[in-house]
C-alpha cells in the first residue's frame, strides 16, 4: 500500500506484540552495540573498493523507519553513484568550503575545527563509492497544494542518526559533511522546491591509510544524568 498523507484521517490502531527479550539477552546485545558503536569514527579518507549496494540501500531503508512528527516521514535520500554528478557536488562544496575557511566561519568555529584536521579540500566527495544527499521536506506537496510538515529538522536528525549507526554496523565508514550554504545541492540533483538539502554523507571502507584525530568521547558519567 502506498503511503499517503494522513491529514484528517482517523485513529486507526492495530496489535503491536514483539516478541520479548531475555532480560540476559537484552544485557548481552546492549553490551555488545556499545562496544561496537564505540568504535565509529568519522572517516575523511576513503578506499576506492566497490561496496555492496544493498547494504548502502538497506542502511536507507532502516533511516526511513525513524520515528517522526505526526509519522510525515519528511525526508529524501538521493544516493549519488555519477561520477561527473559527485564531480559538481564537490567543486561548489570546496568553493563554500574556500570562503568558510577563508573567514567566513569566524575564529571561535575555525578554532574549534583545528584538533580535527579538516580544511577546505572535501575528496571524500569523489572517493568514497557511494554519497547519500539527505534532504528534508519542509512542506508535503500534493499538486500545488502545500500541507505543513512537523518538527522537521528534529525528524530528519534522528533519521541521519539512524544511518549512521545502521552504515557502521554492516561495517561501512562515514561522515556527515553540511557544507554552508547548501542550495547548490537542490540545483545540481533537481530537488523540488519543498526540500533544502540537510547533509551529505559520503559512504565507503576506510582507505588503508586512512588516519582519525585522537579524540576522547565524553564519560557516561559526564552526559548521563540520575533523577
Amino acid at each position: 500500500m502506498a503511503w499517503e498523507p494522513m491529514h484528517d484521517q482517523p485513529y486507526t490502531p492495530v496489535p503491536y506484540r514483539p516478541a520479548r527479550m531475555s532480560a540476559d539477552d537484552s544485557r548481552r546485545t546492549a553490551a555488545a552495540l556499545r562496544a561496537k558503536m564505540d568504535q565509529r569514527r568519522t572517516v575523511r579518507a576513503f578506499s576506492p573498493d566497490p561496496v555492496p549496494e544493498q547494504v548502502v540501500v538497506d542502511a536507507i531503508a532502516i533511516a526511513a523507519t525513524a520515528p517522526s512528527g505526526a509519522h510525515q516521514q519528511p525526508w529524501t535520500f538521493v544516493l549519488v553513484t555519477d561520477p561527473d554528478i559527485r564531480a559538481r557536488i564537490r567543486a561548489a562544496a570546496e568553493e563554500e568550503e574556500r570562503l568558510s575557511y577563508a573567514g567566513r566561519l569566524g575564529e571561535q568555529w575555525l578554532s574549534a575545527l583545528r584538533p580535527l584536521g579538516t580544511d577546505r579540500h572535501k575528496p571524500h566527495l569523489t572517493d568514497a563509492p557511494y554519497l547519500i544527499v539527505v534532504f528534508e521536506q519542509r512542506y508535503y506537496l500534493d499538486g500545488d497544494e502545500q500541507h505543513k510538515h512537523y518538527y522537521v529538522d528534529e525528524s530528519v536528525g534522528i533519521a541521519v542518526g539512524m544511518l549512521l549507526t545502521a552504515l557502521h554496523l554492516s561495517g561501512l565508514a562515514a561522515l556527515t559533511h553540511t557544507p554552508s550554504p547548501m542550495r547548490f545541492l537542490s540545483e545540481v540533483l533537481g530537488r523540488p522546491r519543498n526540500e533544502k538539502a540537510f547533509a551529505v554523507v559520503p559512504v565507503g571502507y576506510p582507505a588503508d591509510d586512512a588516519t582519525v584525530p585522537d579524540l576522547v568521547r565524553k564519560d557516561l558519567d559526564q552526559v548521563l544524568v540520575w533523577r
